[in-house]
This record gives C-alpha cells, structure tokens and sequence, in this order.
C-alpha cells in the first residue's frame, strides 16, 4: 500500500485507530448479544422485543463496518476475530439466556458502555484535527445514547 498523506501524523492515526478498535470491539460485542436476544427472548413482550432487537442489530452491523473502515482509512489494521474483540472490549459476554427485562437492562448497559468508549476515543480523534473519525464518533455516541434512552424507558 502506498504512504498515507490525509494530513494526520502516523503517530495520531495510530492514536486514533486504537480508540476505534476498542469502540469496534464494544460495537460487535453488543451487536452479537442483541442478536443473541433477538433470537431467545421470551415473554409477554416478545413480538415488541424481537423487533426491536432486530432494528438494533441491524443498525450495529452497519456501524461495524463503518468504523473498521475508518480503521483501515487511517492505515491501521481492523481486529476482526472473537479473541480480538474479547480483549478489547469493555463489555462482558453474557452466559446463559436471561429473562426479557434483564435482556433490556444489558442492553442498556451496552449502549452507556458503548458511549463511554465514544468519548474515551473522542478526544485523541479531536487533538489530532481528524474530522471525519471525530464525527463518525459523536455519530455513534448520539445513537447509542438515545437507544440506551429508549431501554431506560421500558423499565
């Protein structure tokens, strides 16, 4: 591959990519566990449920490949396997198949955390004048916030 000239030092790339492949790993961690619920919840609210998780990880297998994109954009290499994501990751797997109203608070506990790591990797992308990753995270941040809203708002 030919050398990167975008304006961005290599070290500030580099900087930056690290934010985002923690916010990748977050991303595809609660993308399988949204799944997962899709597939097993149960209960009086399963049609609204099963719905909704399905918007969810429909909106997360987007966001995945945007932000390994961006990764590879600012010539990083984007972690792609379980292991990678399990060290990354700031969210635990979860065992077993938990009850509906649990599924919704892990959720929810999955987009704060997602949040989170948006602003962990905010600042590096800022410091450095990198506008598009900078907005791609604020784009993600405002997402996982609202939906981290609407959990809150079923308990």
């Amino acid at each position: 591959m030919s050398t990167i000239d975008i304006g961005i030092s290599s070290t500030d790339r580099g900087l930056v990519a690290e934010g985002l492949k923690r916010l990748l790993a977050d991303s595809y961690t609660l993308y399988l566990q949204t799944h997962n619920f899709h597939w097993n919840v149960t209960g009086p609210q399963f049609r609204e449920l099963h719905l909704m998780f399905e918007e969810h990880y429909t909106e997360l297998a987007t966001a995945v490949d945007d932000i390994a994109e961006r990764i590879r954009t600012l010539g990083e290499i984007a972690p792609g396997t379980y292991k990678a994501f399990a060290q990354l990751s700031s969210i635990e797997e979860v065992e077993g198949v938990p009850e509906a109203g649990q599924m919704v608070a892990l959720l929810k506990a999955g987009h704060e955390q997602v949040v989170k790591t948006c602003r962990l990797a905010l600042s590096p992308a800022q410091e450095a004048g990198d506008e598009s990753s900078a907005a791609l995270i604020s784009d993600r941040m405002r997402i996982h916030e609202k939906t981290a809203w609407m959990l809150r708002a079923m308990a």
